[in-house]
C-alpha cells in the first residue's frame, strides 16, 4: 500500500510480461544481431546514444535501483538503491558520478528514503521519506547532512521535481507547486475523480510532474481509465500557473514518468504496458504532442526492462535504469 501511494511508482507496479516496442521506431524491423546490451548484474544504469543506438553500461547492482535524476551539471546521478534486503526501510539515496565512476551512499538509516532530485546548484537534494505516518518531502545537503522536513500536507506527498526555486509534487492525486523553501503550496491540476479508487493499481488522478528547463511548464501523466489493472494513462502538459492544460497522448497505455529534454522541445517516457501486455519501452515525443517515437533499438532483448529515462545534458543520449527480468 505504501509503495502504491508513495510516488505513483506505476512502473514499479508493472512487473509482468515481456517488453517490445510498438508504434514508430527509427531502426530497422530486422533485429541487429551484431550488437548486444552489456550485462553485469540484475540492475544497471545505462546510456543510449540516440544517433547511433549504441548502449553503454555505466553502473551495475545486484539490488533494485529506482528513479534516476541528473544534476544540472550533467555529470552525477541521484537514485535510490536497496541495501541488505528488499523492505522499504532498506531503500537509501545514492549518487554516481559519470566521469569518475564514483559511487556514494548518501543516506544510511532504517527509514524509507526514495525519489531524490537535485537542486539547480547541485548543493542539495530533495527526497521523499517515510518517518512518521506518511511520505513527506525532505531536503538535505548533497553529502546527506542537515536533513530537514520541507513539506507535509498531512497525507502522502510524492513525485517531486525541482527546477530553479520551484518544486512540483503529487498530493491527493493532483499536481502541486511550491517554493523550494516549502512555502506557498498551490494546487495546479484538478483531474476528474481525483483520488477515487477503481480497478487500477492507483487512484484516478495526476502523477509524476516534471518542470520544463525554464520552469514554465509541467508535464505529467493522468490515470483516466481503469480498464487495465495497471492503469490507463495519458500524458499532459500544463503551464506552471495552472493555465493551458494540453493533452499530448490519447492512447491510454500504461505510460508515464516523463522527463524533459534540456532544450525543452522533447519529452522521454516509458510505456510499461499496452492493453495489459508488458512492454517497458522508451518513447520520445515532441513537446507539442507530435512525432511520438519508440527509441528502444531492435537489438534490445525482451528480458531487459527500461525504467525512468532522462536526457543527457546535451540531449544526445538517454540515460535509463535497466532491469534484467527473467
Amino acid at each position: 500500500m505504501i509503495k502504491r501511494l508513495m510516488f505513483a511508482s506505476l512502473m514499479a507496479c508493472l512487473l509482468f510480461g515481456a517488453p517490445g516496442c510498438e508504434g514508430e521506431n527509427p531502426s530497422s524491423s530486422i533485429p541487429d544481431t551484431s550488437r548486444s546490451v552489456p550485462r553485469d548484474k540484475a540492475w544497471g544504469i545505462y546510456a543510449l546514444e540516440l544517433d547511433t543506438e549504441k548502449v553503454e553500461l555505466l553502473y551495475s547492482s545486484d539490488s533494485k535501483l529506482e528513479f534516476l535524476n541528473l544534476n544540472k551539471a550533467g555529470d552525477t546521478f541521484a537514485f535510490s538503491q536497496q541495501f541488505g534486503g528488499n523492505a522499504n526501510e532498506n531503500e537509501e539515496i545514492c549518487s554516481f558520478n559519470i566521469n569518475s565512476d564514483e559511487f556514494k551512499r548518501i543516506t544510511d538509516n532504517s527509514l524509507f528514503d526514495v525519489y531524490p532530485v537535485w537542486s539547480s546548484d547541485g548543493a542539495r537534494l530533495a527526497f521523499l521519506s517515510l518517518r512518521n505516518d506518511d511520505l513527506d518531502i525532505y531536503v538535505m545537503k548533497n553529502d546527506g547532512s542537515n536533513q530537514q522536513k520541507l513539506y507535509d500536507s498531512g497525507s502522502h506527498d510524492a513525485d517531486i521535481d525541482w527546477v530553479g526555486d520551484s518544486i512540483v509534487f503529487t498530493s491527493g492525486s493532483c499536481i502541486w507547486i511550491m517554493n523550494d523553501d516549502g512555502t506557498s503550496p498551490e494546487q495546479i491540476t484538478h483531474p476528474p475523480d481525483a483520488g477515487v479508487w477503481g480497478n487500477a493499481n492507483l487512484p484516478f488522478g495526476d502523477y509524476d510532474p516534471r518542470l520544463s528547463p525554464d520552469g514554465q511548464k509541467i508535464a505529467f501523466e493522468r490515470l483516466e481509465d481503469d480498464t487495465s489493472p495497471h492503469g490507463n494513462y495519458n500524458i499532459f502538459v500544463i503551464n506552471a500557473d495552472g493555465s493551458g492544460e494540453t493533452r499530448l497522448t490519447d492512447s491510454g497505455y500504461s505510460q508515464g514518468i516523463v522527463s524533459w529534454s534540456h532544450s525543452g522541445d522533447r519529452l522521454v517516457f516509458v510505456v510499461g504496458a499496452i492493453d495489459g501486455e508488458g512492454k517497458y519501452d522508451m518513447y520520445i515525443i515532441n513537446s507539442d504532442g507530435s512525432g511520438i517515437t519508440c527509441i528502444n533499438p531492435d537489438y534490445f532483448p525482451p528480458e531487459l526492462l527500461c525504467h525512468t529515462p532522462i536526457f543527457s545534458a546535451d540531449d544526445s543520449r538517454v540515460f535509463f535504469i535497466g532491469q534484467w527480468w527473467e
